[in-house]
């Protein structure tokens, strides 16, 4: 775990030598001033003149600015890679999840990865920061402090080797029992922030079926679980303050009862005043150490789960992989389904898709339809490898899917999806997503083919109209024929929509489908609909049920032969007469 988040250091490398170097200086300088100022009270207890005074001052000046500059540069290079670990850990872990296949993503929850790369990373941040200063400075005070505790006070110092591990025995404890709460409540975040991410993102239908006072108490559910086990948590962890406290005034009393004693017993001969002063500071240092070192075991405790969850990111490798040689060029938008099943997990003991034997030429239109849960999307998913076949070949231009270059494939497999997506920025921007170099021309070409440029034009700024997060301000079926243009700039040998006109009304529909009839004839067309009237043209209709290919043929020969596609041609007829009657 930690050899691979240390990957992430990469140019922060110096800065992360630096800090430690720098703080064992200023540890140094902060040791040696006490034994000096010790030195100066003796000199003044002798008589001193004034010349020796001056002198120790200009020292302990020149040490004390030392201190403070080997100080504040270590923080400054502590803050550098600590956020730069932070930033390099974000990057990796998301290029790594713009690699993952859909059988990756499937094992992690949106919410959980939002949660690791925002939570899990500044706690991760903040343990590192902590480990490259903290970490170095509280050991090294600590040996300091004692062997110049031992140096100034002798048998007195002793009472810090029975101290120490009193301290440490009460830190593990806590640490032990705190270790698995943290566990639990990180996955308590993900729930929480699951929660928030449904409601902005459904915010219209919670709207709609007046569901406010609802979402509002499963937010108050899963927040006030995350409160409960962090309260238990914390309040373990504020034993340590007082643990800290008893021990450090405990030593405290220990010292100036044992010290005074000894200085007014002996006269000074076995302990003198600034030997004893000395001896107060380092005490001071000693304890101070335990208490931070206690904090950052207590930080490296909660980030220990954050790192795992992290690693658990950065480990995870695609499910689809480029073989050793990949083929570049995709010949042609022919494609072969062979004995083809498909299950989603390995651990499923049903196939989503069984015995799939499939032919389509180029340039063929394919019409899919069937019932919800018939698998019609699995299908199609395996066709550019966001899937891969569980048994059985899927080819495309003669080639098995897996022999090409992944890039290379889904360059030439332009995919409509059910669930239309638009990104923040100008219509251009989202076009440009099918084509990077594509031109002005092309771009309203694109448009006209899917029927988009007649509300393109009617926007004060056109193509430049800025589009809101997800598409909020454009309406579904705008959404839908934006998304349609934006594959078409592909000019892909293969164009699937998957349900992608159910929002727009039937003749824009059928405007649609002439359009790529007549201006990519080449062009394998796959149309996944519900709608009859969306496929009855293709030059073949595929009826899926449970999984399997029920039937294929023409609109015709269905109709004549098939209980399914007549049925469902029926009653979208009969609605439609229905329709029809109810407006007259």
């Amino acid at each position: 775990m930690i050899k691979l988040l240390a990957k992430s250091i990469r140019e922060y490398k110096k800065a992360s030598l630096i800090t430690p170097l720098l703080v064992s200086l200023e540890v140094v300088m902060e040791c040696v001033i006490p034994f000096v100022i010790a030195e100066l009270v003796n000199q003044i207890k002798a008589g001193c003149e004034l010349d020796v005074i001056v002198r120790y001052g200009l020292v302990l000046t020149v040490m004390a600015g030392l201190s403070l500059l080997f100080g504040a540069l270590a923080g400054s290079t502590c803050a550098t890679a600590s956020c730069g670990l932070a930033k390099n850990l974000r990057k990796d872990m998301f290029y790594n999840i713009q690699g993952f296949s859909f059988e990756n993503i499937d094992k992690f929850s949106t919410s959980s990865l939002v949660t690791r790369l925002t939570t899990d990373v500044t706690n991760v941040q903040m343990a590192y920061m902590m480990i490259i200063r903290l970490a170095i400075r509280c050991p090294l005070m600590l040996i300091f402090a004692f062997v110049m505790a031992f140096v100034m006070g002798g048998t007195m110092a002793t009472i810090f080797l029975v101290v120490a591990p009193l301290l440490a025995f009460g830190l593990i404890l806590i640490i032990r029992k705190v270790t698995p709460m943290f566990k639990r409540v990180f996955k308590k975040y993900d729930n929480l922030n699951n929660s928030v991410q449904e409601n902005v993102k459904g915010m219209r239908v919670v709207k709609s079926y007046v569901r406010e006072d609802f979402e509002k108490e499963k937010f108050n559910a899963a927040s006030e679980d995350v409160r409960r086990d962090f309260t238990k948590a914390e309040r373990i962890l504020a034993f340590n303050g007082p643990i800290m406290q008893f021990c450090l005034y405990a030593v405290m009393v220990f010292v100036l009862s044992y010290g005074s004693y000894t200085i007014i017993t002996t006269r000074g001969l076995d302990l003198d005043v600034g030997q004893f002063s000395a001896l107060l500071t380092y005490s001071f240092m000693i304890l101070s150490s335990l208490m931070m070192f206690s904090m950052v075991f207590v930080m490296i405790t909660m980030s220990t789960e954050s790192a795992k969850r992290i690693v658990e990111i950065l480990s995870e490798k695609s499910s689809l992989t480029d073989p050793a040689h990949p083929v570049y060029e995709v010949k042609d938008g022919s494609i072969d389904f062979d004995n083809v099943s498909f299950k989603y997990s390995k651990k499923a003991k049903k196939f989503a898709l069984a015995d799939i034997n499939l032919h389509i030429r180029s340039g063929e239109t394919i019409g899919i339809i069937g019932g919800t849960g018939s698998s019609k999307s699995t299908l199609i998913q395996l066709i550019s490898r966001l899937y891969d076949a569980t048994e059985g070949e899927v080819k495309v231009g003669g080639l098995d899917v897996r022999e090409y270059d992944l890039e290379a494939l889904r360059n030439q497999v332009a995919v409509v999806l059910q669930k239309n997506i638009l990104f923040s920025g100008t219509i251009k921007d989202n076009l440009r997503w099918g084509n990077l170099e594509a031109t002005d021309e092309e771009m309203q070409h694109a448009c006209k083919l899917a029927c988009a440029d007649e509300f393109i034009e009617r926007f004060p700024d056109k193509y430049d109209t800025y589009i809101e997060q997800g598409g909020a301000n454009v309406s579904g079926g705008q959404k839908q024929r934006l998304c349609i243009a934006r594959a078409l700039l592909k000019k892909p040998k293969i164009l699937i929509m998957d349900d992608s006109t159910s929002a727009v009304d039937t003749k824009t529909d059928a405007m649609i489908r002439a359009a790529m009839r007549q201006y990519i004839p080449e062009t394998t067309k796959i149309i996944i609909a519900q709608r009859i009237s969306s496929v009855q043209d293709a030059d073949r209709i595929i009826v899926m049920d449970n999984g399997k290919i029920n039937a294929i043929g023409t609109h015709e020969q269905l109709l004549k032969d098939n209980d399914i596609y007549r049925e469902v041609y029926t009653s979208q007829n009969k609605a439609g007469d229905n329709d029809e009657s109810a407006g007259c």
